[in-house]
């Protein structure tokens, strides 16, 4: 079957840099598709009709949501009305489940093909979503195999692909090269500092991050800290809350995108929870993982959360092998007594990275192929194909 038409939704940043991986495969195996839905700068440089801007659906946390849920249902509303009257071959809907699951089952029953590409973390809390999700999408795509094992086990169709960024990112890294292409010192230590690619997550994140960076600053002298902002309006948030603080001033390099190559740079990464801390893995960098929210949220959360890590290096390891401060325990105090520990003992860094690099190796999969093969198959009715089916033998469920 050759696919014509394609309805992408991806929901915030991390969504778009994947989109724009598959849509990059999709054009490959099928010259001429044509995509429409909701897409980023870069899912919009390899040729998607996005029809409402990114950032509407990059809301974070449960009771944020509620304050903007009457502009996000409209939104939904208007996608569905879109994608009926285009009647794409297929829809896909990439990670937002709050907001992608309920229009993929609308349009499934509608009588249009759907996938869900990065699962939810359904395994961790509410998992009564499940039967949900089983009625919204024709197949779950999933990253890493314990998730793949959850769904079948519930018998919702579903694909174990690797990831994406492991495919992307290289085996080997420079640190010094990072460096010199970034125009760093090569020589001292080096801290990369990600508080989130969220307006919130600066809100909640920012002021903590810096003061324990400035902390580190102030006890080691040859210390640097790069930030790389994830958009031009991040950048100018964090812009503002350094000029409160003189004492960085002269410490840290303030730069657009590029984090990737500040995290290769890096001995140390401190960073918000979600797609960085596995980003970092991937690079093979030591990182502490700290994130805070809305009051309320963070107490829904205590309630419902039932697995025992929030990072995805440690999910994938079974172990903690990355440190998380949460909430109260996220001070600038904790942050940088962490991070000094991390930066203080040159032979954990060594062997950290090594674990990180291995588990790397087993996220290798050609992700964007096996999601297209997939895509394929459901978009024809087929059954999924043997080489995309869940690895139970590998996959240890939390």
């Amino acid at each position: 079957m050759t696919l014509e038409r394609v309805y992408l939704v991806a929901g915030e940043l991390s969504g778009d840099i994947l989109g724009a991986g598959l849509m990059r495969e999709l054009k490959a195996r099928h010259p001429g598709v044509a995509f429409r839905g909701i897409g980023g700068p870069r899912m919009i440089a390899e040729g998607i009709d996005s029809r409402v801007p990114l950032e509407t659906l990059s809301v974070m946390g449960l009771v944020e949501v509620l304050r903007h849920l009457p502009g996000l249902i409209r939104v939904r509303r208007a996608l569905r009305r879109d994608a009926l009257a285009w009647r794409p071959d297929i829809v896909i809907g990439i990670d937002a489940p709050d907001f992608n699951l309920g229009l993929e089952r609308q349009l499934r029953e509608a009588g249009l093909p759907t996938v869900h590409y990065v699962s939810p973390s359904v395994w961790a809390w509410r998992q009564g979503r499940v039967r949900g999700i089983g009625r919204a999408v024709d197949a779950m795509l999933t990253f890493l195999p314990f998730e793949a094992a959850f769904y079948a086990h519930h018998r919702v169709p579903v694909a174990f692909v690797g990831h994406p960024l492991a495919d992307e990112l290289p085996l080997d890294n420079d640190r010094e090269a990072a460096r010199q292409a970034l125009g760093l010192d090569t020589c001292g230590p080096l801290l990369a500092l990600l508080p989130g690619s969220r307006a919130s997550e600066i809100r909640f994140l920012g002021a903590t991050f810096l003061a324990a960076a400035e902390r580190l600053c102030h006890a080691r002298p040859a210390l640097r800290v790069i930030i790389p902002a994830a958009t031009p309006a991040r950048r100018a948030e964090l812009e503002a809350l350094l000029r409160e603080r003189e004492a960085l001033r002269d410490r840290v390099t303030l730069v657009e995108g590029h984090s990737r190559e500040a995290m290769v740079a890096s001995d140390a990464v401190l960073l918000a929870s979600g797609t960085a801390a596995l980003e970092a893995m991937l690079c093979h960098r030591p990182m502490l993982v700290a994130y805070r929210m809305a009051p309320l949220t963070h107490w829904l959360a205590r309630r419902l959360v039932k697995t025992e890590w929030i990072s995805l290096p440690n999910l994938i390891a079974r172990e903690t092998l990355v440190p998380e401060l949460i909430q109260d325990a996220a001070t600038p105090e904790a942050i940088a007594d962490r991070l000094a520990a991390i930066l203080d003992d040159p032979e954990g860094r060594a062997a950290l990275e090594a674990r990180f690099a291995a588990q790397h190796a087993g996220l290798q999969r050609g992700a964007s192929r096996r999601a297209c093969e997939a895509i394929e198959a459901v978009a024809a009715r087929r059954a999924l194909p043997e080489s995309v089916a869940p690895e139970r033998a590998q996959a240890g469920m939390p």
